[in-house]
């Protein structure tokens, strides 16, 4: 019989659009609706009903759903088959010191998704500080994880929930272990406030290396995995770079035209710096990107920060 909705009756299933749900639509799950392949049926949660015409105008059909609010998910169950959950654990308001290591925001995505027929595929975008501190060793994915940061140790709850649900319900999850995100038309996405407010950077002999990807490339790898990842699968999505952090400021300074900032020493540092910024201060990693290349095909836009930087920095005038 007829379709109510078309007057074609029902498509098969080889002409039906995919559906797939972005969970946690911020600044990466807009660039991957702006990118990516427009040949899908895409959908967006957002837990603030003003920002349903801005997910609208980006493509995507909104649906208002609080992580927090399991209540608010249970329209979630059974609307797309693959999921991309960008959305973060919570920083703060747990009841209990042993609960600062949980994620309950993903429990409760992953019970509600499991109410009716579970997606085929699930995209988790985790971080790489799920390693730890690595004392500058190069990184893969198959390292023991040894996370040091309560914001760390919730991403691994996060992606053990992932696994579990995985296994239990026949989903390909994917992780993606993804490092400092970086842009110009990105809120905060490029040194040159923390460069004009002077901020020091560790000395040499002190410092660390650190990792990065420019948000337009983390889209990209978003996407490619909710269609070529393997099954159960962690992948670290992360550039070619191999800097130090002070290394990588330098950097930024001379191409933005500003001042380098003052070096100082962990003693010094770990007296002045916030406690967070002296987080990043304290972990040296460089990841390989091996997975990232060949199973998910990914050709970079900007295979280095100096390639990200540049293309944001100021043309040089003559002298």
């Amino acid at each position: 019989m007829p379709s109510n909705q078309s007057p074609l009756g029902a498509l098969p299933a080889r002409f039906r659009r995919p559906r797939v749900l972005i969970v946690g639509c911020g600044d990466v799950g807009m660039r991957v609706l702006r990118d990516c392949s427009p040949n899908v049926h895409w959908l967006a949660t957002t837990s603030q009903p003003a920002r349903t015409e801005a997910l609208r105008a980006a493509g995507a059909q909104p649906i208002v759903a609080n992580l927090d609010e399991p209540q608010t998910l249970r329209r979630l169950a059974g609307v797309a088959q693959r999921v991309l959950h960008l959305a973060p654990p919570p920083n703060q308001g747990f009841a209990s010191p042993a609960a600062q290591s949980t994620d309950p925001r993903t429990l409760h995505l992953l019970r509600a998704l499991a109410l009716r027929k579970a997606p085929g595929s699930i995209v988790y975008g985790s971080t790489s500080g799920v390693y730890g501190d690595c004392e500058g060793d190069w990184v893969t994915e198959s390292r023991p994880l040894t996370p040091s940061t309560a914001r760390a140790l919730r991403r691994v709850d996060a992606e053990n929930a992932i696994r579990f649900a995985g296994r239990a319900f026949g989903i390909r999850t994917s992780i993606l272990r993804i490092p400092g995100i970086y842009a110009p038309d990105r809120e905060g996405g490029t040194p040159r406030e923390r460069l004009l407010k002077g901020t020091p950077v560790l000395l040499p002999q002190d410092d660390v290396y650190t990792n990065h990807i420019h948000a337009d490339d983390l889209a990209r790898a978003c996407w490619l995995a909710l269609w070529r990842a393997k099954p159960q699968r962690a992948i670290n999505v992360s550039d070619d770079s191999t800097m130090k952090m002070g290394d990588y400021f330098d950097l930024a300074a001379d191409l933005y035209d500003l001042p380098r900032p003052p070096r100082v020493s962990r003693d010094t540092a770990q007296g002045s710096l916030p406690l967070m910024l002296l987080s990043f201060m304290s972990e040296s990693r460089r990841l390989r990107n091996d997975r990232m290349k060949l199973e998910l095909r990914l050709t970079m836009q900007y295979p280095h920060v100096r390639d990200g930087l540049a293309a944001s920095a100021p043309p040089l005038t003559a002298a």
